[in-house]
């Protein structure tokens, strides 16, 4: 029997978008894990010697999606807490749908010699948008392709299609504690109010709670969801409702229980997918435009690379 290593983002994370990343990336390869002795593994703990030289000689090491890679992997702000005094026993990994942290510096010396002892050199690695893949290949990993996120693997065409372009008559959002605007999240959550029967709040991130609670707007007779993966699902499930808000994987979630959708892009993440994939966003700064859009007729046209999809999954056919 096959032995299988995942390092997982939703494992011990502050953040339930993790949680639908990993869930999601293990349905995409469900016909390797069933057959499988599974072991996961924190992105986000540091790695013990003592622990992982049980998993130095697994057969596969996936890494399930997130934005882990950045510019520098030395110093405490590690997305992925790897190092290179560990990269023989970590690796080699194959990465699945992973993400670049942020637009910014080329990858520094460390973290260049880090990702090219790490990623295994005998596989294709699945990245979740070109900017990613562009960085990796500036650096001579060029064993990539963009796959999409593998939240977004089962957005085909058909079921897209099952998304209603009109606007339901209650509404989920979300606002992101870390990356905050004030004046900007106090007009979502107004536009909303004026626009739907119900409005839900679910707390995605640990602190969005408070930022919410901080928030001139929040007496607005909003319905505050559990902070929990099983009451967001509930809530999707039910039918006739809308997400619009800043949390990417919140706003996937919602596409994946076919929810009419709008990300308010905040950052690279959602911009990047919409470049890509063409994900329904709206800038943050075009939020007074968001009225408009909440009353059209919006399609939902997800453009996922099948083909790229399948060409990573088919490599690790027997």
């Amino acid at each position: 029997m096959k032995k299988v290593v995942l390092y997982s983002p939703g494992l011990s994370s502050m953040n339930l978008g993790d949680k639908i990343i990993a869930e999601s990336a293990k349905e995409g390869i469900d016909y390797i894990l069933n057959e499988s002795f599974t072991t996961e593994v924190a992105t986000h703990l540091p790695q013990s010697f003592y622990y992982m030289r049980y998993l130095k000689n697994a057969d596969l090491k996936f890494v399930l999606g997130s934005n882990l890679l950045k510019s520098t992997f030395f110093g405490f702000k590690r997305q992925w807490d790897v190092t290179l005094r560990m990269a023989k026993i970590t690796g080699p990994v194959i990465l699945m749908g992973v993400g670049w942290w942020q637009y910014g510096n080329k990858p520094n010396l460390y973290t260049r010699l880090l990702l090219k002892s790490i990623l295994s050199k005998n596989h294709v690695h699945s990245v979740r948008d070109e900017y990613t893949e562009k960085v990796l290949k500036s650096i001579g990993i060029n064993n990539v392709i963009n796959t999409a996120c593998p939240t977004m693997w089962k957005l085909t065409e058909e079921h897209c299609r099952e998304i209603k372009q009109g606007k339901s008559d209650n509404v989920v959002f979300t606002i992101t504690d870390y990356n905050r605007d004030i004046e900007k999240d106090n007009l979502l959550i107004d536009i909303l109010a004026k626009n739907y029967k119900i409005v839900y709040f679910w707390p995605q991130g640990v602190s969005d709670y408070e930022y919410f609670m901080s928030l001139e707007q929040k007496h607005k007779n909003i319905e505050i969801l559990s902070p929990s993966l099983d009451a967001y699902n509930k809530t999707l499930e039910k039918g006739n409702i809308d997400y619009i808000g800043t949390r990417l994987h919140g706003g996937i979630r919602a596409l994946q229980k076919k929810a009419r959708t709008i990300i308010i892009s905040i950052d690279n993440r959602a911009r990047e997918k919409s470049k890509s994939f063409n994900l329904p966003i709206i800038e943050r700064d075009n939020i007074q435009g968001l009225n408009e859009m909440i009353n059209s007729q919006l399609a939902t046209e997800i453009k996922i690379p099948i083909e790229n999809i399948n060409r990573w999954r088919k490599q690790f056919e027997d």
